[in-house]
């Protein structure tokens, strides 16, 4: 690209540094006003110097229009349109070989005390025997790392080779002991060599910041010459719970704080000529990790770098909520074809999380071996680094309508749920289910009320008992869809009609009585003449209806080519994300799939709810996975958010047991974030992403945060959720549990 004017070789009073990141530096994100502009390549950008020895220059841009967000115009995945794993170099983990030539790897983490040999290498065999490619060990102190010895000996013995991996938190001496038995060493550049993080702001001369990259390259080099020597493999595994004081003051608590302080132990690898490692950006929030990786491939792109990926959302719970968090963001990158190995963290025992790490592996590694996608198309609307939701327009009430439409789709995301006529037999239990506003109790059972459902079939007009049903939930204007079939022979008044873009074209749906609200079901793989259509009609919203068993078209690139096309034509219809699941598909795999194929679009603002479709799965399941797939996205807050560690030799006390000692008396509680963590080594730091935190301090002690900030120390556990409870309440944000009756 030619420049138009000449760029200077310093900017006079540009806040920034060469950082072969074309980062500039700030206390937040990097601001359009904090840079100079400069003309280039005919239009205005800003520029700032880049190490890359293809160019001088890194061109940067805003994320989205107005955004004060600037980022690389380099892209971040292989391909947006197709399911293309980008290309990395291959790094051995003893025998595990990890890259995108290879299947992608699985593991987990013991959470046995690593000083019990016994009960460590017990837990290992048993990890190895459901199917983990590794096994991440902690490794606090002296005594475990001379356990590591015993241990990786023990396993030998017993003929299990599986790569173990030591996972170092503030003892840059411990990784050096450890590496001489460990296949891999886990480092956090939030606290390798930086202090322990007060959450202080601090202030920085360009002189201090240089002496403190220089004091972490002296603490961190001779571990990279022990891993070049003994042929081990690293992970530089960044976590936003830990950034440093550094960092933070430097960089803002941001995804690009978290990309910065990975790369500056990277460039210290690579000036030693070490190249056997992996990057990881985790953190609690699917919607943060998704930036951060995002942020960190693209800035890769720009150097040329090829290092492999580890995928995970940290602290993401137990259960259903944690297997969506998961699939939503590894799902979400993993569609994108970026991760090379992956684990599923959940506050449960560790072989538990193998299954469910292998289901979401299987599904990522299938996209890209079937390539799965669309035909190319241009990408100009979407936001690849920085969450801005695209809102559909809401049903508006016309005049002379009898039915409020206005309840049919929720501001906040919807929930629409298909019903069956057997289920309209029984409508008492229907109501409950839905959590109509039929019910009577507390306020906060509004926001988990389903918004729409669907009918694939109408009871016929003189089913008295099933059309009163109906009605009445049309009266507390839940909206009904059927079929334009069954709304021409048996028509419900108020109902909307389900068409297809072909009965569209054909004008079947003029059949229908005027002012028929109509819901238009489409692929979005469809030709743009065919697609023309939706300009010369007023949809009240479209379902997005790919089936999950397609093979070759990729859901997530086919929405995101329709929305492409919405966008370029100034169609504002709300839109939800239809997957319709077989028969007989395992629990796991439905959460997992609708978390991948959904949260993938959810998290770039992409879509306005979700209908879930299984036919033999329990209804309450089915609208319990809808709304987590909403609330672990951050659109509707339905419940109690939780952030709970999976439990590691670190941990203080029972994370499974409190953890559903806690649940069971905060669950009702939406809007309200508790974090619940073993240690203090990511505790305080999540806190970030939580109102309230449950933290062990001390062996049977528990501190009491207030975001970041501990507000009680020392409280015995016997007496600690009593005493998060009554913290709570001292905040004005408890309301006593609804009765029963």
């Amino acid at each position: 690209m030619a420049a138009t004017g000449a760029i200077p070789a310093s900017f006079p009073g540009l806040k920034t540094r060469d950082t072969g990141l074309g980062f500039t530096k700030s206390v937040d994100f990097v601001r359009v006003s904090d840079s100079r502009k400069y003309k280039y390549g005919g239009r205005r950008v800003s520029v700032i110097r880049n190490s890359t020895p293809s160019s001088d220059v890194a061109e940067r841009q805003p994320a989205s229009d107005g955004s004060p967000l600037l980022v690389p115009r380099q892209k971040y995945c292989e391909s947006i349109h197709t399911t293309v794993r980008r290309k990395t170099r291959t790094v051995m983990v003893g025998n595990v070989a990890i890259g995108s030539e290879h299947p992608i790897k699985i593991q987990t983490m013991t959470t046995t005390d690593t000083k019990d040999v016994a009960g460590t290498v017990e837990q290992v065999m048993k990890i190895a025997d459901r199917g983990a490619d590794l096994v991440r060990i902690t490794v606090q102190g002296k005594k475990e790392a001379d356990a590591c010895f015993e241990i990786k000996n023990s396993l030998v013995q017993k003929n299990y080779n599986i790569p173990l991996v030591a996972d170092i938190h503030f003892a840059p001496a411990i990784a050096l002991r450890v590496a001489e038995c460990f296949d891999k060493i886990r480092v956090n550049p939030g606290n390798f060599a930086d202090r322990r993080a007060q959450f202080e702001k601090l202030e920085y001369t360009e002189d201090d910041y240089q002496k403190e990259l220089e004091h972490i390259e002296q603490v961190f080099s001779p571990l990279v010459e022990k891993c070049k020597k003994y042929g081990r493999a690293m992970r530089i595994g960044t976590n936003h719970g830990s950034l440093s004081d550094r960092i933070m003051s430097y960089y803002g608590d941001s995804p690009r704080g978290m990309v910065e302080s990975a790369f500056e132990f990277a460039r210290i690898c690579q000036k030693l000529d070490f190249h056997n490692f992996v990057f990881s950006m985790k953190a609690s929030n699917p919607v943060v990790m998704v930036s951060a990786y995002r942020l960190l491939v693209s800035e890769m792109y720009v150097q040329g770098w090829d290092y492999p990926l580890h995928l995970g959302v940290t602290e993401a719970g137990e259960g259903e909520d944690g297997r969506m968090k998961s699939a939503i963001g590894i799902g979400t990158l993993l569609q994108d074809g970026l991760g090379d190995t992956i684990r599923v963290s959940l506050t449960e025992p560790p072989e538990e999380e193998i299954d469910p790490c292998r289901r979401l592996a299987n599904l990522g590694m299938r996209a890209a071996d079937s390539r799965q996608g669309v035909a190319p198309f241009e990408e100009k609307h979407r936001h690849y680094f920085d969450f801005q939701r695209r809102s559909g327009q809401l049903p508006m009430q016309k005049e002379g309508e009898e039915v409020d439409y206005r309840g049919v789709l929720h501001r906040d995301g919807s929930v629409l749920m298909p019903v069956s006529l057997d289920q309209l037999k029984a409508p008492e239990l229907l109501y409950k289910s839905l959590a109509t506003k039929l019910l009577v109790g507390m306020p906060f059972k509004d926001l988990a009320t389903v918004d729409t459902i669907l009918l694939r079939e109408l009871p016929p007009v003189d089913d008295n008992d099933a059309r009163l049903a109906l009605k009445r939930l049309v009266d507390v204007s839940m909206g009904v869809i059927t079929p334009l079939s069954e709304q021409l022979t048996k028509p419900l008044p108020n109902a909307m009609a389900l068409v297809n873009l072909k009965e569209l074209s054909t004008g079947a749906y003029k059949l229908l009585p005027e002012g028929t609200r109509l819901v238009v079901s489409l692929r979005g793989d469809e030709s743009y003449k065919e697609l023309e259509i939706l300009k010369d009609i007023d949809a009240t919203m479209l379902l997005h209806d790919i089936p999950f068993t397609e093979d070759k078209v990729g859901r997530v690139q086919a929405a995101r080519r329709l929305f492409e096309y919405l966008a370029d034509n100034d169609l504002n219809f709300p839109v939800i994300h239809h997957i319709q699941f077989p028969n007989g598909i395992h629990r796991d795999d439905l959460v997992i799939g609708a978390g991948t194929n959904a949260g993938a679009l959810l998290v770039d603002g992409l879509g306005d709810g979700v209908l879930l479709e299984a036919p033999d799965q329990d209804f309450d399941f089915l609208r319990n996975t809808s709304f987590n797939l909403l609330q672990g996205c951050r659109m509707r807050n339905t419940k109690t958010e939780y952030v709970s560690c999976p439990s590691c030799g670190r941990t203080l006390f029972d994370l499974q047991e409190i953890s559903a000692q806690i649940r069971e008396k905060t669950l009702h509680l939406p809007g309200v974030s508790i974090a619940i963590m073993g240690c203090i080594v990511n505790g305080p730091g999540e806190m970030a992403d939580a109102d309230f935190g449950y933290v062990g301090g001390a062996p049977g002690k528990i501190d009491l945060y207030v975001g970041k900030t501990v507000v009680k120390r020392g409280i015995a556990m016997e007496h600690a959720t009593d005493a998060l409870i009554q913290l709570i309440k001292d905040h004005g944000r408890w309301v006593d549990p609804p009765s029963e009756e």
